[in-house]
C-alpha cells in the first residue's frame, strides 16, 4: 500500500576506527511508483433521487460520484467509467460524468413509481484487469395532473324521506382520479336542476367527495323527486396536459322523497286571545285550528299540555278546538295564560304520541275589571305632637288596588261617618290620590288620650265603585321643640311629689312582700295529708284533698270526676255549705213539681253543681286573684243508712236533733261531731 510517495534520506561515510566522517554529508531521492490496488468507492451512496412522471427522454435523475485512492496522475489506475448494471431500458448513466437520465418518455406514475437502479464504477478505464464499486439508486416518479377526474356512473338515484331535517346530508357521490394529492382535488358544482335552491354540493376535504346538502325542507305532497346535474373539475390543472383533458366530467343525480305520516299543521302557530276575568264558566275565548299536511287528510283532535294549565283553568273541544274557561279567572292572580296546545290525527290519538308533534300556542290575556276596593299604600305610622297647632298636617296617605284600569287609578278620600264631624281631625283630599290628615285643634294630651283611631274612606273610580275603610292610628307624643317625638302613648299617673327613688323603693318593698307571701303558701302545700286511712275512718267520710294548682275554670285534670256523679252535697259560700242551694237550674221546671237535687239525674246534678259553685268562686272576695283548685266535701248515695246528710232537712226549714249519732258506733263519731252540736254550724263555716 502507497502510503508515501517520495522520501529524501541523508548519507554520510564515517572511519569506522575513529568514528569521524571522511566526506561530507550526501542527499538522495527515493520515489514509490504506486500501482492498482483500491478499487472506486460511492462516499455518498446509496442514492434516492425523484422525477416527475411523463416527463421527456434524457431527463436529468441524478449525479453519482464514485472515489479512487490511486493516483491518478500515474496510469489509469484512478481513470473511473460508470455504467447501469440493472434499471434498463428505463435509464441510463454518462459513463465519465456519473449523471443518470431517463431513457424512456413518458413512463407513468399509475403504472409504475418507483425504480431500484444499481451502478458501477470501475478504474483503469474500464478496461481488463481494473477494480470496480457499485451502488444504489432509488428513482421515485412524483406525479403530475395527467389524469383527469371520472364518474364511476352517468347517473345517480338516492331515496330520502320528506322529514329530513334541514343541513342533513341527502348523498355522497365520487368522481374518480388516478392522481394523488394535489393533482386529485376537485370541485363540485350543480349545473342545472328542477329544484333551484332546495340542495347544495360541497367537497369533503378528506375524501374528495361531493356532499349533497338539504337546503329546504322536502314536501312529498308538493313534490316528490328532484332531477340534478352535477360537474367534477380538478382543482389544479397543468396546462401541459391539457391534451388529455379535459380535466372535468358529469354526471346526473335523480333524488325521490318518499311520504311519512306528518303530524298536522297549525294554521296561526301563535293565537292570541283574550277573556274578561268575570266570565262565567264555560265562556269560549277563541278557536285554534290544524289540518292534516298528509293526503289522507284524517280529522284532528285537539287537547292542552295540563303541563302549561297546571290548574285546569281552560278546557279544549276536542272536534272544534274551541277554548273555553273552566273555572273563575283572577286577573291579579295571573293576567297571562301560555297554553300549549296539540293537534292529533284521530286515528293515533294517544298520549304518548302527543308529545312528539309540533304544538301550537295560544296566548289568552285576562282583561281587568273592577274587583278589588283600594286599601292604603302602607301601614302608616302617625304621629301628634302635644304641642301641634290647629290646621297642622300630621300624615298624608296614598292607596293602593290590584286593579289595573286602562285609564288609571282615581282615589277619593273622606273620613268614615262615625268621626266625620269630630272635633280632632280633618281629612283634605289632594286631587292627586293622596289625602292629607290636619287637626282642627291644639292642646293634645297623652294623659287624656294617647291614641286616636281615624276610619278613613277611600273610594275608587271604577264602575261600579268600590271602597273600603282603613283605619289610621294617631299616637299623641311628647316632643321636643323640633318637633321631634321624644316618648309616646299611655302616661303612668303617678303621686305628686314622689320621686323616682321613692317609687323605686316602694316597688321594692311590693315584690319583697310578694316574695315572702309565695315562699309561706309554697310551705304550707308542702303539708300534705297522709293518704293512707287511719284504721277508724270510714271510706265514705273520706275527703280527697288536691293541693296542687289548677288550671283554671277549665281544669278537670285535679280531681277524679267520677266521683262527683254521684254526690248530692252543694256548697255554698253564703249559707251552710252543706245545704242544697235554692238557685235555680239550667232546666225549666214546674215550681210545684220542681224535684229535688236527690231525684234529678246524675248528669244534671252534676252540671248544676259545677255551675253554682263556678258562679261562687267568682264572686267570692275572699278568693285568691290566680287559679285555685276548689274542694267540696260529698256523702255518698249508697249507705244503706240512706241519706244522712242535713242539706234536704234543712231545705225544708225544720230542725232535727241527730245526737242519736253518737250512740251508732265508732263508725258514725265524725258525723256526730259535725251535726250532734247544738249551735247547727258545719265544718265548713
Amino acid at each position: 500500500m502507497r502510503t508515501q510517495e517520495t522520501s529524501t534520506p541523508r548519507t554520510q561515510a564515517v572511519d569506522r576506527l575513529t568514528n569521524l566522517p571522511v566526506e561530507p554529508r550526501s542527499e538522495f531521492v527515493v520515489k514509490v511508483q504506486d500501482i492498482n490496488d483500491n478499487e472506486p468507492k460511492f462516499l455518498d451512496g446509496p442514492y434516492l433521487a425523484g422525477v416527475p412522471e411523463m416527463s421527456p427522454l434524457g431527463t436529468m435523475v441524478v449525479q453519482v460520484a464514485a472515489t479512487d485512492a490511486d493516483d491518478p496522475t500515474y496510469g489509469n489506475s484512478a481513470r473511473v467509467v460508470y455504467s447501469i448494471i440493472h434499471g434498463q431500458p428505463y435509464f441510463s448513466v454518462e459513463p465519465k460524468t456519473g449523471v443518470i437520465r431517463t431513457a424512456l418518455p413518458n413512463m407513468d406514475r399509475e403504472t409504475r413509481d418507483q425504480y431500484v437502479l444499481v451502478i458501477q464504477a470501475k478504474d483503469m478505464v474500464g478496461q481488463m484487469g481494473g477494480l470496480s464499486g457499485t451502488t444504489s439508486v432509488t428513482v421515485t416518479l412524483t406525479d403530475v395532473n395527467d389524469n383527469p377526474p371520472r364518474f364511476t356512473h352517468k347517473s345517480y338515484q338516492y331515496t330520502v324521506l320528506e322529514s329530513l331535517p334541514v343541513q342533513s346530508v341527502v348523498a355522497r357521490i365520487k368522481a374518480a382520479d388516478a392522481d394523488i394529492g394535489s393533482n386529485a382535488e376537485m370541485d363540485y358544482r350543480i349545473m342545472d336542476g328542477d329544484g333551484p335552491g332546495m340542495f347544495n354540493i360541497t367537497t369533503d376535504e378528506n375524501t374528495q367527495e361531493g356532499v349533497i346538502i338539504l337546503l329546504k325542507p322536502l314536501d312529498f305532497e308538493t313534490k316528490s323527486s328532484f332531477s340534478l346535474r352535477i360537474e367534477a373539475t380538478n382543482r389544479n390543472i397543468d396546462s401541459n396536459f391539457l391534451s388529455l383533458g379535459p380535466f372535468s366530467d358529469t354526471t346526473s343525480v335523480k333524488v325521490t322523497v318518499e311520504d311519512v305520516n306528518e303530524p298536522p299543521v297549525f294554521s296561526t302557530p301563535l293565537s292570541k286571545m283574550s277573556v274578561s276575568e268575570d266570565a262565567k264558566v264555560g265562556t269560549s275565548i277563541g278557536r285554534v285550528s290544524a289540518h292534516d299536511p298528509d293526503t289522507s287528510n284524517s280529522g284532528i283532535r285537539y287537547s292542552i299540555d295540563r303541563n302549561t294549565d297546571l290548574e285546569r283553568f281552560f278546557n279544549v273541544d276536542a272536534l272544534s278546538g274551541v277554548i273555553s274557561t273552566a273555572k273563575p279567572l283572577d286577573r291579579e292572580a295571573n293576567s297571562v295564560h301560555n297554553l300549549t296546545i296539540f293537534a292529533i290525527e284521530s286515528r293515533e290519538f294517544t298520549r304518548s304520541t302527543a308529545h312528539a308533534h309540533r304544538p301550537g300556542i295560544a296566548l289568552i290575556t285576562v282583561l281587568d275589571i273592577n274587583d278589588n276596593a283600594p286599601v292604603f299604600a302602607i301601614d302608616y305610622e302617625t304621629l301628634l305632637c302635644e304641642n301641634a297647632m290647629p290646621g297642622q298636617v300630621i300624615q298624608t296617605i296614598s292607596a293602593v288596588d290590584k286593579d289595573e284600569p286602562l285609564s288609571g287609578h282615581r282615589f277619593y278620600f273622606a273620613l268614615a261617618a262615625p268621626v266625620a264631624g269630630n272635633l280632632n281631625f280633618t281629612l283634605r283630599d289632594n286631587k292627586d290620590n293622596t289625602a292629607s290628615i290636619l287637626t282642627k285643634r291644639g292642646g293634645f294630651r297623652r294623659r287624656e288620650q294617647p291614641v286616636y283611631r281615624l276610619p278613613v274612606l277611600i273610594v275608587d273610580s271604577g264602575s261600579p265603585a268600590l271602597s273600603s275603610t282603613n283605619t289610621l292610628s294617631v299616637r299623641v307624643c311628647d316632643c321636643d321643640s323640633d318637633g321631634v317625638a321624644l316618648s309616646c302613648g299611655a302616661v303612668a299617673y303617678t303621686s305628686t311629689g314622689l320621686s323616682t327613688g321613692a317609687l323605686l323603693a316602694i316597688l321594692g318593698c311590693i315584690i319583697t312582700l310578694l316574695v315572702m307571701v309565695l315562699l309561706i303558701v309554697t310551705m304550707r302545700r308542702r303539708r300534705k295529708e297522709p293518704l293512707i286511712l287511719e284504721e277508724e275512718r270510714d271510706i265514705r267520710e273520706n275527703i280527697v284533698r288536691y293541693d296542687d294548682e289548677g288550671g283554671g275554670e277549665e281544669d278537670t285534670e285535679a280531681f277524679d270526676m267520677v266521683t262527683l256523679r254521684n254526690l248530692n252535697v252543694i256548697r255554698d259560700p253564703n249559707v251552710r255549705r252543706d245545704v242544697t242551694p235554692d238557685t235555680p237550674t239550667f232546666f225549666h221546671y214546674p215550681t210545684a213539681s220542681r224535684p229535688s237535687y236527690k231525684s234529678l239525674p246524675d248528669n244534671v246534678v252534676f252540671r248544676e253543681f259545677i255551675w253554682e259553685r263556678l258562679k261562687d268562686a267568682d264572686v267570692d272576695p275572699s278568693a285568691p286573684p290566680y287559679d285555685s283548685l276548689q274542694t267540696y266535701a260529698f256523702e255518698g248515695s249508697g249507705s244503706v243508712a240512706e241519706s244522712l246528710s242535713s242539706l234536704e232537712s234543712l231545705s225544708t226549714d225544720s230542725d232535727q236533733n241527730y245526737d242519736y249519732l253518737s250512740n251508732w258506733g265508732p263508725r258514725f263519731k265524725k258525723l256526730a261531731d259535725l251535726y250532734g252540736n247544738s249551735d247547727g254550724t258545719s265544718v265548713f263555716s
